[in-house]
């Protein structure tokens, strides 16, 4: 039996939140297990799951990255800029102590490049750009394409927020935005680089397994409503 309190730096708890979790009902959750984590009443979580569709606006965000057909945006609290989450799409809400929050970011990534090489796919980081791409060809015409994306907020010295991985999403949710803002590149997915279908159910287990290794912890599963009996 892991440890519930803050009193492992090695423990992370895995929670599996499932499919379609509406985008407000996981950042409530987020903010009660981050108030939880900084009392030192929960050791590192980490929050799965696969949202039902949701456009959401960091605080970077400019006016004119906001669709132009007037499709509602939820504005939230972290860094970064506009995305879209939904079926699909792996996304991790890692809730965790730091000290360093750009190396935080890049062991994010690194995690991501990681699940990716596990399925085939070759990811890397671009200079001036956050997340991890596969990289275009210009001779061809094929721009660099967004597989992953990553948008953080720190309090206390505690993490919100994370990460969110293209699996088997469709691409046509990001032709109404800028995704993270940045014109001229396109945005991919497992599936499509590798020509077939992973699903998110395929990539969680190889994501919880690179994140608490890039993170340098030893991974728990813990149910959603044992979370909330803490």
């Amino acid at each position: 039996m892991r440890p519930i309190h803050g009193d492992d730096p090695h423990a992370l708890a895995i929670v599996r939140l499932g499919v379609d979790v509406p985008y407000e009902q996981a950042w409530s959750l987020q903010r009660w297990v981050h108030g939880k984590r900084v009392a030192g009443e929960l050791t590192d979580t980490v929050l799965i799951l696969e949202h039902a569709p949701v456009y959401t606006a960091g605080k970077r965000t400019a006016p004119h990255e906001r669709p132009a057909d007037g499709t509602p945006v939820v504005d939230v609290d972290r860094g970064g800029r506009l995305t879209w989450h939904g079926p699909g799409q792996l996304v991790a809400y890692p809730i965790v102590a730091v000290t360093d929050v750009v190396t935080y970011a890049c062991r994010l990534e690194e995690a991501m490049i990681q699940i990716c090489a596990d399925f085939g796919v070759t990811a890397r980081r671009v200079k001036g750009r956050g997340g991890v791409w596969a990289i275009g060809d210009a001779s061809l015409g094929l721009p660099d394409r967004q597989l992953g994306a990553v948008g953080l907020r720190v309090a206390r010295g505690v993490t919100m927020h994370g990460f969110s991985l293209n699996c088997a999403n469709d691409p046509r949710w990001f032709s109404r935005i800028t995704p993270c803002g940045i014109p001229d590149v396109g945005v991919s997915s497992l599936s499509a680089e590798t020509g077939r279908r992973i699903v998110v159910e395929e990539v969680m287990p190889i994501a919880e397994k690179r994140l608490a290794e890039a993170l340098g912890m030893e991974s728990y599963e813990l149910h959603e409503e044992d979370l909330l009996r803490r």
